[in-house]
């Protein structure tokens, strides 16, 4: 059966809802495993105040393909509301941290949005892009994120921070054991980029063309970051963002779908 997620909105008058805006909206996030109760408020700079369609979109890719995040330490940039994070903790009971433009409310609603669908509320980094990240060694090996390319001026913001979080990852501590696949080609549980199947092997040869869609692996480079972009922008601001990734020295998949995974070039011996 396919899974298949729906988004429904209505204005909620109680004034449990009312903390952060004069309009608030609970958002059910439904699904044929569950549905989640996500609360809305009715701006933001940055749009973080809403569900996105998207979020539902990648929700149901991630259903299909859910042995990718088998084992993985999550990090999820743009969090918005929660929603994502809220569903895949409690349908996978995954290791997860939120992150958002640093901001009060948005933290507050994730909380929030986390407690109205009985789950411990995910640990929380309030981080704007290109600024300072406030952890000095991060170790999360997966990167998540929804439809976060909406500003085309603050793409070279979101690559000096991704190109931080994946260039400075280290791996779990000695001891902690690491439950991801794994597979030949990987030096400390990392794969080569050349033995990540077919990851365009000369794709800096290809003068930037991203028309070459990969099949999705069986799993995932350490680390990368997986993105998921459904909104339509001019093809030549959203390759703004991809070519940014490559002159930082990051490698990028099409997954197709509109999927993507951005990891580190790997020297190969």
């Amino acid at each position: 059966m396919r899974e298949h997620l729906e988004v429904f909105k209505l204005i909620s008058e109680s004034e449990q809802w009312t903390q952060l805006s004069s309009q608030l909206v609970i958002c059910s996030l439904v699904t044929r495993i569950q549905t989640l109760k996500i609360r809305e408020f009715s701006f933001h700079q940055v749009n973080a105040n809403l569900l996105w369609p998207g979020t539902c979109i990648f929700a149901e890719w991630l259903i299909k393909h859910s042995t990718l995040l088998s084992g993985r330490r999550i990090l999820e940039l743009g969090s918005g509301t929660g929603a994502l994070t809220i569903f895949l903790r409690k349908t996978y009971d995954l290791d997860i941290t939120t992150s958002d433009y640093d901001d009060e409310d948005i933290e507050r609603n994730i909380h929030c949005n986390h407690r109205a669908n009985d789950v411990s509320v995910s640990p929380h980094i309030r981080h704007t892009w290109g600024d300072k990240f406030p952890i000095e060694c991060p170790d999360w090996d997966l990167i998540i994120a929804s439809d976060i390319l909406l500003y085309v001026k603050q793409y070279a913001n979101l690559v000096k921070t991704l190109v931080f979080l994946l260039q400075t990852w280290k791996p779990k501590a000695v001891g902690v054991e690491d439950l991801s696949p794994d597979s030949s080609g990987t030096t400390d549980g990392v794969p080569h980029a050349r033995h990540h199947l077919d990851l365009n092997l000369g794709e800096e040869m290809l003068n930037d063309r991203r028309n070459n869609v990969t099949n999705v692996p069986l799993f995932l480079p350490k680390p990368c970051f997986l993105m998921s972009w459904r909104r339509r922008i001019p093809k030549d601001d959203e390759d703004q963002f991809f070519h940014g990734c490559r002159a930082a020295g990051l490698c990028v998949a099409d997954y197709g779908a509109r999927v993507y995974c951005i990891y580190p070039r790997h020297e190969v011996e």
